[in-house]
């Protein structure tokens, strides 16, 4: 399925998305509502809205710049593409808009929003506080606006725009949004946690976790007998143990963070869920 969200992010899921269309058929969870706790880009979360496979979507980071992206994007929509079409794509607005993540206090959400888009978008992996594609004197094989085709961009959200009655947005901590929020949907609601990486999530994102982070939230999840739920993680000996007795997928999936390369990747279910029956998940075909 094409990859529509417009946010670039290390480790994305959205080459899952084939593989969770088919564990929703298979589940019976059609029209399900579906849940993100960690919502980065939210890939998988916008094409199954798109594909008609969940009726609602919810999207929870507890990264202010991301949610206020996606504040922005919904309510904003028409000022955000505005600033797409007319914001040139150098690397004086890059050195602006990286002042801006920085200083939030001093800017609006639709300022902030509008530069965590433009960082992800001419950064290298889509990494916020990382390098700029091209490096800072831009003498790369690749410029800072190798990933900013406006055109695109601003038909990818203008599509996700038109489906806000269906997109849901908070900013929480994931542990407080399963226990407060999520504890009272409805018994068919389909949650997928892609909680930070637990060897590289420090180099990755602002909001990285330690090791009783993760431990906290696998304790919180593996005690929600309500909801069916999966668990995406890089394939770690700690992790492993955290989720022990839950059965398991183990595959590889392309990501780049600097360099490209397969990483090991792990998916836990819960125990109510029927497991597709396909070896890497990143390679369902439908």
């Amino acid at each position: 399925m094409r990859f529509t969200t417009p946010l670039r992010y290390p480790g994305g899921k959205g080459k899952l998305t084939n593989y969770i269309l088919k564990l929703i058929d298979i589940n019976g969870l059609n029209g399900c509502d579906y849940v993100e706790p960690y919502a980065g880009g939210a890939g998988v979360a916008i094409n199954l809205l798109l594909a008609g496979k969940a009726t609602n979507v919810h999207l929870n980071d507890l990264n202010t710049a991301i949610y206020c992206f996606w504040h922005s994007i919904l309510e904003e929509t028409e000022g955000f593409c505005s600033l797409i079409d007319s914001t040139p794509v150098t690397m004086v607005e890059w050195y602006k808009n990286k002042d801006i993540i920085a200083n939030q206090a001093n800017y609006s959400a639709l300022e902030i929003g509008f530069a965590t888009f433009f960082l992800n978008r001419t950064n290298r992996s889509g990494i916020l506080l990382g390098g700029v594609i091209g490096g800072k004197e831009q003498s790369g094989k690749w410029k800072l606006d190798a990933r900013f085709n406006k055109p695109d961009l601003i038909n990818r959200i203008n599509i996700i725009a038109s489906k806000k009655a269906n997109i849901h947005i908070y900013n929480q901590d994931a542990k407080l949004f399963l226990d407060t929020v999520v504890s009272k949907f409805k018994k068919d609601t389909l949650i997928y946690l892609d909680p930070p990486y637990y060897v590289k999530g420090k180099g990755l994102y602002q909001n990285h976790y330690g090791h009783e982070d993760h431990l906290s939230i696998a304790k919180t999840i593996k005690q929600n007998n309500m909801h069916p739920w999966i668990v995406s993680y890089d394939n770690t000996e700690e992790i492993n143990d955290m989720y022990s007795g839950l059965r398991k997928v183990e595959y590889g999936i392309n990501y780049s963070a600097q360099s490209r390369y397969q990483g090991p990747e792990v998916i836990f279910f819960c125990d109510s869920i029927t497991i597709p029956d396909d070896s890497n998940p990143s390679k369902v075909k439908l």
